[in-house]
């Protein structure tokens, strides 16, 4: 006997909520889309989204800050 067909899981798009079907056929999930994949990763590059911590070059490290 066979299995029944799994449904397909759904995500929602982080970016503006739209059903994603988790499957190899939708090449941007989570995201919708690749306007959605790409205002995600604009956001990140402008620090809209932040990890909170201390970052590793905020203790004088940073070679760059250093003028000689």
């Amino acid at each position: 006997m066979t299995e029944p067909s799994a449904k397909p899981r759904k995500v929602r798009c982080p970016t503006c909520g739209a059903d994603v079907v988790w499957s190899a056929e939708s090449p941007y999930r989570p995201f919708c889309s690749e306007r959605c994949r790409l205002i995600d990763l604009g956001a990140w590059a402008t620090d809209k989204y932040r990890v909170e911590g201390e970052t590793p070059l905020d203790d004088g490290s940073d070679p760059l800050r250093h003028t000689h």
